[in-house]
């Protein structure tokens, strides 16, 4: 696939970007106006979101070598799980429970059900 040149300017922070990928645009469509937001304003939004409401779906998967990560949708948002247990699940087979901190250092615990899915329902813990 060819590399696309993305231009567009970030309607959170105002900036204007460059993207160069040959899978991606560089932003996301956020909001009922499908505003174009940047990856790095996704962070932040995700951020305030986490803050605000104590749960959030993000992504549960293994770096090259072989260690795990908790990620947003662009991989903007990182943190670094202590511990990952794998279990069984009635349904899909296996259940995966990961346990980080975020960015104010409170405990979250997420789960992802199946091998198929990455998504992991994260919740914050109480302190």
């Amino acid at each position: 696939m060819p590399i696309t040149l993305h231009v567009f300017t970030c309607t959170r922070c105002r900036q204007p970007k460059e993207h160069r990928s040959e899978l991606s645009t560089g932003y996301a469509l956020y909001g009922k106006r499908n505003r174009k937001v940047c990856y790095e304003c996704c962070a932040d939004i995700d951020r305030r979101w986490m803050d605000r409401h104590g749960r959030i779906a993000l992504y549960l998967s293994k770096e090259e070598d072989g260690r795990w990560k908790v990620t947003n949708w662009p991989g903007t948002l990182r943190f670094t799980p202590w511990y990952v247990k794998e279990g069984g699940h009635n349904m899909a087979g296996v259940r995966l429970d990961a346990w980080f901190k975020d960015h104010r250092a409170r405990v979250w615990h997420g789960v992802t059900i199946g091998r198929w899915t990455q998504i992991l329902h994260a919740r914050r813990l109480a302190a």
